[in-house]
């Protein structure tokens, strides 16, 4: 019982993190560095600085086999790399809102999988609050307001949504046989490989790192150089959620894990609210209270089968 309030107090933790990632990340993207290179910096940032923390620490635990290699590539280059370029890719072409709600379906492949691939059994309450959350992100999102279709955005975004689940499962299983310090280097890493044959490192914009960045909504009076903001993303916006998200990971199911995942965009526009004075309307914040009950009936439905 007290080890998954813990796995779970982790998750939640590894959303709220991910939630103030997306603001401080849309300051940084309001100067000339793309979402693309965004990604890019934020992946080899944390590879290296995890990195150098894991082989002062215990070098050895890094590493690997020959049958866990693939395993590790797969996570890293799906788990990481795919999924934020599915995501960049969706929202270039296609509404915003749309291209979240499509990656947050996530959870509900993870249960198809596992009741139809796998062939075990899912509580009926899992579904239950499978279709609350997506239907709270739905109202959260106003998906109805400005949508558009686009043939190449929507594949990428459901693209997007495989790949998150993959991460899940991927995880699931690989964190049951090493730390959550040394899988997030091996998944940033290559990502992090796969970044610089993609968007090669020399025509990086390194002069963003001394350019001041304001701080926009509330704090709009004040500036920061950009590796102030880059650090940020960095450390606090991508290692310590992954770590979170990997150990709560240790404790629960990936379906359960994803479920919990979908209080990011609730927090997020918690966030936006406070900081950047975005507003909720009724609907929306009714879609909030509709996603937070889906995650508690998800929890519970974890628990009775055990």
């Amino acid at each position: 019982m007290l080890k998954s309030l813990r796995a779970e107090i982790f998750l939640v933790c590894g959303s709220i993190f991910f939630a103030f990632n997306g603001i401080v990340s849309k300051i940084i993207l309001t100067t000339d560095l793309s979402a693309m290179r965004l990604v890019q910096i934020r992946c080899t940032g944390a590879f290296v600085l995890l990195l150098v923390f894991v082989l002062l620490r215990r070098g050895t635990s890094l590493r690997t086999n020959k049958k866990e290699l693939p395993w590790l590539i797969a996570y890293g280059v799906i788990g990481f790399a795919a999924v934020q370029t599915g995501y960049f890719i969706a929202i270039t072409r296609m509404h915003v809102s749309l291209a979240l709600i499509i990656e947050f379906t996530a959870p509900i492949w993870i249960v198809i999988y596992i009741r139809f691939i796998k062939k075990r059994d899912v509580p009926s309450l899992m579904w239950i609050s499978l279709l609350m959350g997506f239907s709270g992100l739905l109202l959260l999102a106003q998906v109805w307001k400005g949508m558009t279709l686009d043939g190449i955005g929507l594949l990428a975004a459901f693209l997007d949504a495989f790949a998150l689940a993959a991460y899940f499962l991927m995880g699931e299983k690989l964190v049951a046989r090493r730390s959550t310090d040394t899988l997030t280097v091996w998944g940033l890493g290559f990502a992090s490989l796969w970044w610089a044959i993609v968007t090669p490192v020399w025509s990086f914009p390194f002069h963003i790192f001394s350019q001041k960045v304001s701080l926009l909504g509330r704090f709009n009076t004040t500036q920061v150089p950009g590796w102030v903001i880059i650090l940020w993303i960095v450390v606090m916006g991508t290692i310590v959620p992954y770590m979170f998200v990997l150990t709560g990971l240790k404790s629960l199911s990936a379906s359960t894990s994803s479920t919990i995942g979908m209080l990011e965009p609730v927090v997020a526009g918690g966030f936006a609210w406070w900081w950047l004075s975005e507003t909720f309307s009724i609907i929306q914040l009714v879609g909030a209270v509709i996603v937070i009950v889906g995650i508690i009936l998800a929890d519970r439905a974890r628990r009775s089968t055990h």
